[in-house]
């Protein structure tokens, strides 16, 4: 059963070998457009970060003076 098991198990390791040496042969394709390459139908913009909010202060909490504002 042990000798079996480890012929059977030896199937998928010679794929994934396979399949290494069949991704690392291929070429890259060049970029026919000058641009790199990209998608331009969702261009990234920076979004903005909303204002922090002030401090939750609860029943007990001391009133700030209009000093400290």
């Amino acid at each position: 059963m042990f000798i079996w098991m480890m012929l059977v198990l030896k199937i998928p390791i010679a794929a994934l070998l396979y399949l290494v040496w069949w991704a690392s042969r291929q070429e890259v394709e060049p970029s026919h457009d000058g641009d790199g390459g990209g998608n331009d139908r969702h261009p990234h913009h920076p979004t903005r970060r909303p204002p922090p909010r002030p401090p939750r202060r609860g029943p007990k909490a001391k009133r700030l003076s209009p000093s400290h504002g």
